[in-house]
């Protein structure tokens, strides 16, 4: 049986840097030759199974298991949530309340620096907040776009609007997964992750408005920014710390929301026309909103532990067929399929969008050929998903990924800097930032125990690290290209945001680093 071994060479960094050639060379593809998103993630599949098979010596075979297993994953993890997210946007196209949410929208401000944040920051972190897996950014992207946004300027805010919340996505999820894990009490991980991704909050409406109109929009847009980030991050940092981490994204999407409805009613930006009404009935606004609120719904709903119980009688396990191996200690690597039909995020916002059928008025027929449209719609992009999510499982299967992890966390004392890092790295091939927490979550607090330093700390960084990651993902660039009709410039769209992603993980890595020193430790819980 192929047992994992990390350190193949014999020397932990050229181990670390034949893991790293794979991860390096997807991130060439896309942004420095700008190939499409499939053929980067085939590509790169392909280096990454050649490094596992000759350098870390996994049989040929296994390494294919990897792979089709990794793919399978994304089925229900990514495409199952995305094709119903988009669904669901796609039947109100089609019933026309789309343009009266756009018109509804529009009424609050005429500003498309302020449209920016109200949707892509406000309403994309409530989308994520109760869905995740690309749903927000190709909702925010396709809204953006009715508004009169470029095409690629949509799907690039809508991006960079997706990492704040994103620890915190799905209900809290990525904590909930880290909290199995390691070990540690999720609520202790989730206060944690809010005192970090808080911060993060603060800086992103800014960005947003540089990215929608540079230095003009920030000289003339910032208290629109200030007033959604601090609300933002204000309240995610309390309800996190001393409420409930799962519930932290909702209320401050819609905290923030309102408090730049509130703004706008005293101030305007300058040069922004007086905003016109929505110019449509209440009952159609309603009717409008309806799908949204039904998710909401649905989603609190599937909370309750009666229902969860209820949920969880659909779920069947069986182990991967062929793909039996052992980690570097000897025991048995998890290699168990899940299929959670009944809890499955896709299945509840399928759920959803059958009883917002019924506000929008849409016959069955029209839904189903609604959907067939939506899949078609993808093309392209879904080859790139289910790649790279093959990718990630050679990588993880093979070892490389756990040989990147310990020649990071040889860092010493200075790993506090570089375990942000770690998470970044594992959402940019997971795109997931619950992925990203499977992975590495306890990598992280093993270095912790090392450095005698709080797991806690190192538990949280990784997810706060990797929610900066989820903007050039693969996963999640083909989803926004995708969204706004522009498969194939995935390479373009990553050019445009990776530098942002930098500039925030190094913002992380230092408030990370000085919270594992007693300038900033006052905030570990």
């Amino acid at each position: 049986m192929y047992r994992q071994d990390p350190n193949p060479t014999g020397s932990l960094a050229l181990s670390a840097l034949l893991a790293l050639v794979s991860l390096v060379a997807l991130l060439v593809l896309l942004g420095g030759f700008r190939w499409k998103a499939h053929w980067a993630g085939l590509a790169t599949l392909a280096l990454a199974s050649c490094v596992a098979v000759v350098g870390y010596r996994m049989p040929v075979g296994l390494a294919l298991d990897a792979a089709a297993y990794g793919a399978a994953q994304s089925v229900l993890v990514v495409l199952w949530i995305t094709f119903n997210a988009i669904w669901i946007y796609n039947l109100t196209v089609h019933s026309g309340h789309f343009e009266v949410l756009r018109r509804a929208f529009s009424s609050v401000s005429d500003d498309s620096r302020v449209q920016a944040i109200v949707i892509a920051f406000s309403f994309g972190a409530l989308l994520e907040a109760l869905a995740g897996g690309g749903g927000p950014v190709a909702i925010c992207s396709v809204m953006l776009i009715a508004l009169g946004l470029h095409p690629l300027r949509a799907a690039a805010l809508a991006l960079v609007a997706d990492t704040a919340p994103v620890a915190f996505g799905g209900l809290g999820n990525p904590i909930t997964v880290l909290a199995g894990v390691t070990g540690l009490p999720a609520d202790h991980l989730g206060a944690m992750a809010g005192r970090q991704v808080s911060i993060l909050a603060v800086l992103v409406p800014f960005v947003l408005v540089i990215v929608a109109d540079g230095r003009r929009g920030l000289r003339e847009a910032w208290p629109a920014a200030l007033t959604a980030g601090l609300s933002f991050g204000v309240t995610q940092f309390l309800v996190s710390s001393f409420l409930s981490y799962k519930l932290c994204d909702i209320i401050a999407a819609l905290v923030s929301a309102g408090a730049v409805l509130v703004l706008v009613r005293f101030w305007r930006p300058t040069g922004e026309r007086a905003a016109r009404p929505a110019g449509d009935g209440a009952a159609r606004i309603l009717a409008a909103f309806a799908p949204y609120a039904i998710i909401v719904a649905i989603f609190s709903l599937a909370q309750f532990d009666a229902v969860k119980a209820w949920l969880a009688k659909l779920t069947w396990t069986f182990q991967w067929p062929g793909l039996h191996l052992l980690a570097p200690n000897g025991k048995p690597v998890n290699t168990g399929y899940v299929v959670n039909l009944g809890s499955a995020t896709g299945t509840l916002l399928l759920v959803a969008g059958l009883l917002s059928l019924l506000v929008l008025r849409i016959g069955p027929l029209v839904a189903l050929r609604t959907y067939g449209r939506t899949i078609r719609q993808f093309g392209w992009a879904i080859l790139a998903i289910l790649s790279v999510f093959a990718l990630s499982y050679v990588m993880n299967l093979s070892g490389q990924i756990t040989a990147l992890g310990l020649w990071l966390a040889g860092a010493g004392g200075f790993f506090a800097f570089l375990a942000p890092v770690v998470g970044w790295f594992g959402v940019s091939i997971t795109g997931t930032d619950a992925g990203s927490n499977a992975l590495f979550g306890g990598l992280q607090t093993t270095a912790a125990h090392q450095l005698g330093a709080s797991p806690v700390l190192f538990g949280a960084a990784n997810s706060s690290g990797g929610v900066m990651a989820k903007m050039i993902s693969p996963q999640n660039l083909a989803i926004g290209t995708a969204a706004v009709g522009l498969v194939g410039k995935e390479g373009e769209l990553f050019r445009r945001v990776f530098l942002w992603s930098l500039g925030l993980l190094l913002v992380m890595c230092a408030l990370v680093y000085l919270q594992s020193t007693p300038v900033l430790a006052w905030m570990v819980p």
